[in-house]
């Protein structure tokens, strides 16, 4: 991994250097790891900036709170780290300031992915300076997965699938929704801890599943994003778990969505998820290389006209490091799909606010067609039985 980021590196300074770019600096999380192989467990979120700075010519620097170090020191393959203190003349201003010297003349920053903390400051600092976005150049790059990332979502995609067995497992009249959330943190946690060792950069990396589950059952399935509760479950009541915030191993995140009815399924609930069934089938069976992201969006959308329901703003979405990448696949994207390419792929239909059909999975494009990163049961399920 480390030496991928560090080849990653090397490409994005070739391209820096092309767009006359003086400078980067890289404050989300993702893009850091991308490219520097380390990620943290305290961030921004709390105030506390960790900063990656690039530039064409010279070796990239890190810099980051005193107390993860550390730990920063032992997952990256950076030698250039900085580190800053909350209060006195160390903090991350001045010693962002002392790396960048006083004459940047074109800064790259990712605009929409930075904290406002350091926005902020920039926009004072840095107010005489040419600042452009560097997001569409490492987006390309990110666009494309290597074998060996493919072969980590593929890992996430095992851990996915024992989570979702525990998640049915668990479903059962009065059985209330947070018992089914603990089970797949426990069967995701043990599948996880299959795939680490305690060596090397593996040893920082955390098996434990968490983020709160997205869950809803009965009425509630149309919300889409509402959390596991202590609702109990009763006969007929369908239950759709989202793993989008779950199903990530190695910071890869995958997309992957699956509903269940307990005990029984009424007839127009079965309508209903069945066209969610056959929409995204049908787009992932449009999906291979050379044709339009669009076009993959447009084969679902055929099939929720023919069967009388509205079409969702969007099919899928490009995944990887983080949550929603480029391209989507929805109408007006006319990237051109290519070989190691990965999406996630969803059929979504909500009715009259008490109905809802769902399914998702996770693919990558090959010279094909596609392959499955996400495994289990694409039928109408019935559990609790």
């Amino acid at each position: 991994m480390l030496e991928q980021a560090k080849t990653r590196t090397a490409t994005l300074q070739r391209k820096m250097a092309a767009n006359n770019i003086d400078v980067a600096i890289f404050t989300d999380e993702s893009s850091i790891a991308y490219l520097a192989g380390f990620w943290g467990y305290l961030s921004v979120e709390f105030g506390r900036p960790t900063m990656l700075v690039v530039w064409p010519d010279k070796p990239p620097a890190i810099i980051t709170p005193l107390m993860e170090s550390e730990m920063v020191e032992a997952m990256t393959w950076v030698k250039d780290i900085h580190t800053w203190e909350d209060f006195g003349p160390n903090s991350w201003q001045n010693v962002l300031s002392a790396i960048l010297g006083p004459n940047p003349t074109r800064v790259g920053v990712e605009i929409n992915l930075m904290p406002a903390i350091v926005r902020n400051w920039m926009d004072s600092a840095l107010a005489n300076v040419g600042v452009t976005d560097i997001t569409p150049i490492l987006g390309e790059m990110r666009m494309i997965k290597s074998p060996e990332e493919i072969e980590v979502m593929k890992q996430a995609g095992a851990i996915a699938g024992d989570m979702m067995a525990a998640a049915e497992g668990a479903l059962a009249t009065g059985v209330p929704e947070y018992e089914a959330a603990l089970a797949v943190i426990n069967a995701g946690t043990r599948k996880a801890a299959g795939f680490l060792t305690d060596k090397g950069w593996d040893a920082f990396v955390s098996p434990m599943i968490h983020n709160l589950q997205v869950m809803q059952s009965g009425k509630d399935t149309s919300m889409v994003h509402r959390r596991a509760s202590v609702k109990k479950l009763e006969k007929f009541d369908p239950v759709y778990f989202c793993f989008c915030n779950m199903a990530q191993f190695k910071l890869y995140k995958l997309g992957f969505d699956r509903m269940f009815f307990v005990e029984a399924v009424s007839d127009e609930a079965a309508k209903v998820q069945q066209a969610a069934l056959d929409a995204q089938q049908a787009a992932i069976a449009a999906i291979k290389p050379g044709v339009t992201a669009e076009s993959v969006a447009e084969a679902a959308n055929v099939v929720y006209a023919e069967r009388g329901y509205e079409t969702g703003y969007r099919t899928g979405r490009s995944i990887g490091m983080s949550y929603l990448e480029a391209p989507e696949l929805k109408a007006g994207d006319k990237t051109i799909l290519q070989p190691g390419m990965t999406f996630a792929v969803d059929g979504g239909i909500s009715v009259d606010g008490e109905l809802g059909g769902r399914i998702g999975d996770s693919i990558v494009v090959t010279d094909t067609g596609f392959e499955y990163l996400t495994n289990y049961n694409r039928d109408i399920l019935i559990a609790g039985k």
